[in-house]
């Protein structure tokens, strides 16, 4: 398995944007290649900045269609599929947080750097049957914000990045989607309709 991963990863550099998007794809549906995208995209900006923005939509792009595979695999398998490949207590607690928290319980594990867990969340909202532009939308805001990041700090600190984000990964992450969420209550309370005042009641 070490010698396809190698291969796929000298590939990936020889393809550029194109090789990204392949191992952002790969590694979000059927492979597991852990670090790999975060690696490609923080090289490649160091030594190409002006492509940065090529490089996370690349990225980005490419872990949403391969999410899309393993979560039309939930929604089709159902979950016989999921339980065959993890605990039936992983399982339960992941249904738990998609009945409690909806697409944020894939919107924060997309966000977060490895080993988080994250394939058990898109297969399950398969599983839950959480609408495709819900689920889309919640990993092109996670994938995009995760690779942003990756991307800003390959600008700011070169191949030194990936150290930083090992060591400050998780905290970084928990930042970025603290801001999401209050983002998102504040849009959700903006956006909602308000009962009419006395006024218009006449």
């Amino acid at each position: 398995m070490s010698g396809l991963v190698q291969r796929i990863q000298a590939l990936a550099l020889a393809l550029g944007a194109p090789g990204i998007f392949l191992v952002a794809f790969l590694d979000s549906s059927i492979l597991s290649l852990p670090e790999i995208a975060d690696l490609l995209v923080i090289w490649m900006v160091t030594n190409n900045r002006s492509r940065f923005l090529l490089y996370v939509v690349s990225a980005t792009i490419g872990s949403l269609l391969g999410c899309l595979v393993l979560y039309g695999i939930g929604k089709k398998g159902g979950a016989s599929v999921v339980r065959r490949r993890f605990s039936s207590t992983s399982v339960e607690r992941a249904l738990a947080a998609f009945r409690r928290h909806g697409v944020m319980a894939v919107l924060i594990p997309s966000i977060l750097p490895p080993p988080a867990p994250f394939k058990i969340f898109v297969l399950l909202a398969g599983v839950a049957d959480i609408s495709v532009a819900r689920f889309s939308s919640a990993i092109l805001v996670g994938r995009g914000a995760r690779y942003t990041i990756e991307g800003l700090l390959a600008l700011w600190y070169g191949e030194r990045a990936m150290t930083f984000i090992r060591n400050n990964g998780t905290t970084v992450a928990l930042i970025v989607v603290g801001v999401l969420v209050v983002g998102f209550v504040v849009y959700v309370r903006w956006t909602k309709p308000r009962p009419p005042g006395p006024d218009k009641l006449q």
